[in-house]
């Protein structure tokens, strides 16, 4: 083993942030590599993919967690199978239906941002569903009745509903953005990695590894890892503060009926 190798490592990351700072200095058109534009396009791309899936998502979850019917069955198969879609296969379909001479190609948005928002939204939004589909039906259907009875509006027993489905609701946000934005396979193929303006971070460091530029790759790389264990750590805090709200309203009730029966 020769040890000299890590050299490569220690070069990387200093090359690699010093592009990253004279990226954000460099005026634009100044044919340097602007890795800043690189990290914000996958940041907007990947974001609005997300609250797109999530507006499709959580109401298809909801119905999938309260109905009961066969063709209920049938959707909660589709929608657990799409969570393991294979993303190539999306970019595929997208790609076709959006190609020149697809069913919408006089839109022309191949190799588009939108098309990259278009395919993972289709990745995201299945990831979602399932997951609020999991949460919504965990939560007892007693508070459902119970909530209607004190009057309140379809809008309100959702919303209840999903208040008490919340830590499946942030697990859902977190592996709906964390499957989009680490996805390079569909995006690609309706993106075309074009620099400045569909290259994102993940087809980026394929790009520059496959030129032998380690440098610009290893930063996005660490910057990839920074988002997505942020996001994770947020979704942990948010979670580890709702169960002690919810140990602490437990015992509270423990000693309202401890103090009712000595009474």
């Amino acid at each position: 083993m020769d040890l000299r190798g890590f050299e490569l490592f220690t070069n990387a990351f200093r090359n690699g942030f010093h592009t990253l700072f004279v990226s954000g200095a460099a005026p634009v058109g100044s044919g340097g590599i602007d890795l800043l534009n690189i990290i914000f396009t996958s940041l907007r791309v990947s974001l609005l993919a997300t609250v797109i899936a999530l507006l499709l998502g959580i109401p298809a979850g909801y119905y999938l967690g309260t109905r009961r019917s066969v063709g209920r069955l049938v959707a909660l198969v589709i929608a657990n199978a799409g969570m393991g879609l294979p993303p190539t296969v999306a970019g595929l379909f997208v790609a076709m239906l959006l190609s020149r001479h697809g069913v919408f190609g006089n839109l022309s948005l191949l190799y588009t941002k939108t098309a990259v928002v278009i395919v993972q939204t289709i990745i995201a939004t299945p990831v979602v569903a399932a997951l609020v589909a999991s949460g919504v039906a965990a939560v007892p259907a007693q508070l459902r009745l119970q909530v209607r009875s004190l009057g309140a509006s379809r809008l309100q027993e959702v919303l209840a509903t999903l208040r008490e489905a919340r830590l499946t609701m942030f697990a859902a946000v977190a592996a709906g953005f964390g499957a989009i934005i680490s996805e390079v396979g569909a995006v690609t193929m309706v993106g075309g990695n074009l620099a400045g303006d569909t290259r994102v971070m993940t087809t980026a460091i394929i790009q520059f590894t496959r030129m032998g530029d380690y440098g610009p790759a290893v930063v996005l790389a660490v910057i990839l890892l920074a988002i997505v264990v942020l996001v994770n750590v947020f979704i942990t805090i948010e979670q580890i503060r709702d169960e002690r709200y919810l140990k602490a309203a437990s015992r509270a009730r423990k000693g309202r009926r401890t103090r009712t029966v000595s009474r």
